[in-house]
């Protein structure tokens, strides 16, 4: 059939070429997140007002006043500290899980996989009250060592940075799971079998194919939980206390308590390009590696 025929056939449509097809998608991007970044970058360059939201001038101040303030520097710190500390805590008890539910073939691997998810099937607020039972000076942890003779007094698990570290790498450990998950059931055992044939143990066959192979899972995982435990809000909000004081709560606490919009979008601003660039940071440096592998 000639081109001219097959043209006819169709009635002289022509196909729907690709830009048409992601064009409901971009709108959809557009609408919910282009233009609300929009709007809270030209919120954060107007002067404050205290009959609206905003004023007509436009200043850099609030960016100026939020970079030399050393109060909020330090708690921009300590929410970077915060990511990072949940997210390599997240790894380092993911990986094994992970690992253990891809290759293990045993009969509670299935009851193992609900128990990955089940923090996700329980609501933020109704999984941080639980922590806050087990975490405060009469909950559950410090009465456990106190029965054991370990300590004499409740120790602060709360109202600081501990308690907020603790409760966010339980909530966001799925997130790093479930992306390994798929990574190392992608790998191909016959190389892990290879390597072994070839005289390699089981640790250098981990540590040269297995690791190796599943960066891609890492980056993701990691990627996932350093953003979500950077934004997270209700966690800190709740066992937090002016101790453990996140930029979430800063930046609510501008909005909300205070009323000060434009400061408190600078804020956000600025806490989105910080884990910007952390992200990217750790793109190239993982992409870096990724390179380097046979």
């Amino acid at each position: 059939m000639s081109a001219r025929t097959a043209n006819a056939a169709t009635g002289g449509r022509r196909s729907v070429g690709p830009a048409w097809q992601i064009l409901p998608a971009l709108v959809l991007l557009g609408v919910f997140f282009v233009l609300p970044y929009l709007s809270i970058v030209s919120m954060s360059l107007h002067e404050a007002s205290t009959s609206a939201v905003y004023g007509e001038g436009l200043t850099l101040s609030h960016y100026t006043n939020a970079l030399t303030d050393t109060y909020i520097l330090g708690i921009l710190g300590k929410t970077v500290l915060i990511g990072l500390v949940v997210t390599t805590l997240a790894l380092l008890l993911g990986y094994p899980v992970a690992y253990h539910l891809a290759y293990s073939r045993s009969w509670w691997n299935s009851l193992l996989y609900i128990f990955v998810l089940s923090p996700l099937l329980v609501g933020l607020v109704v999984r941080t009250f639980a922590w806050m039972i087990i975490l405060s000076n009469n909950g559950v942890a410090n009465q456990t060592l106190r029965a054991l003779g370990l300590i004499d007094f409740p120790l602060q698990l709360m109202n600081n940075s501990l308690g907020v570290t603790i409760a966010l790498t339980h909530v966001f450990l799925p997130f790093v799971i479930l992306p390994l998950l798929g990574n190392l059931q992608a790998i191909s055992p016959d190389l892990a079998a290879a390597s072994r044939s070839l005289g390699a143990s089981r640790m250098k066959t981990f540590l040269k194919v297995t690791l190796p192979l599943s960066l891609p899972g890492i980056q993701a995982g990691a990627v996932l939980v350093f953003v979500l435990s950077m934004s997270a809000y209700v966690t800190p909000a709740m066992l937090g206390g002016t101790g453990g004081r996140t930029m979430s709560v800063l930046v609510v606490q501008y909005l909300v308590d205070n009323f000060r919009w434009p400061a408190g979008a600078a804020l956000a601003l600025i806490m989105a390009a910080t884990m910007l660039l952390a992200v990217v940071l750790f793109y190239r440096m993982t992409a870096r590696m990724m390179r380097r592998l046979p």
